[in-house]
């Protein structure tokens, strides 16, 4: 997703100093239930996981350690013909981003993946002058509390109670190539992030699974914001698993 500049540094997505995310994969495996009786799901999208416990807030973590360190071109955030879904990923989640825009991408996806969806988030990090955690989760939260009407389904069923999807990473460090998405010069640094984000369980192979959601920051100077600003993600996402 692209950055905003206005009248401060900031980067708003549609993340060794503080505290280091060490989360392995196989820490992230326990968070995804293989037999959903072992989950609690009080969601009516069955695939979707809802928030437990940390999970989401660690997650988020290692989704933007993965979306800072790829290369500009064809970045996630960005909608280019050459966009690679299959670009960094690893391990038993998947992770997929937004584009300010309206946007369809069609992937295919190894069989057993759970995904982690970032649907509309911000970060502010230590490459774009926020040096310390607590500047850093001031700025992303701020710009989190302007996010509004985020709605989602999946294969056509909506997700509910979408406020409690949104998560707040703890500090966590990354190492951005040069240029990188959100600056010219890119190097190690810490950040914090805050946002609204899907964890799904591995989708079915043999059809096409659809993943839609949509959502926008509202900024407002008649409403006390510093500046005025309106971004949109309208994101589809068609899954072939195989």
């Amino acid at each position: 997703m692209k950055k905003i500049r206005k009248n401060s540094v900031m980067a708003i997505v549609i993340i060794a100093a503080a505290l280091l995310i060490t989360t392995s994969c196989q820490k992230e495996k326990s968070m995804l239930p293989v037999n959903p009786s072992d989950q609690k799901v009080t969601n009516e999208a069955s695939l979707v996981i809802p928030p437990h416990d940390r999970a989401y807030s660690l997650i988020s973590a290692k989704w933007w350690q993965w979306a800072l360190k790829l290369p500009v071109e064809n970045h996630p955030f960005l909608d280019t013909p050459g966009f690679d879904v299959t670009e960094g990923q690893s391990g038993p989640i998947w992770y997929l981003a937004s584009v300010l825009d309206t946007v369809v991408r069609n992937c295919t996806i190894p069989a057993g993946k759970g995904l982690f969806v970032g649907m509309l988030n911000a970060e502010a990090s230590s490459l774009e002058g926020y040096l310390t955690e607590e500047d850093q989760r001031a700025n992303a939260e701020f710009n989190a509390d302007h996010i509004h009407d985020v709605f989602a389904t999946v294969d056509g069923t909506p997700v509910k109670n979408i406020d409690s999807f949104r998560a707040a990473s703890p500090q966590f460090h990354f190492f951005a190539p040069t240029p990188w998405i959100f600056g010219e010069t890119g190097g190690p640094g810490t950040a914090v992030a805050d946002g609204y984000y899907l964890l799904i369980k591995p989708l079915s192979a043999g059809s096409i699974h659809v993943i839609h959601y949509s959502g926008r920051f509202h900024f407002s100077i008649a409403e006390g914001d510093p500046f005025d600003y309106d971004a949109a993600t309208d994101m589809t996402y068609n899954i072939t698993v195989k």
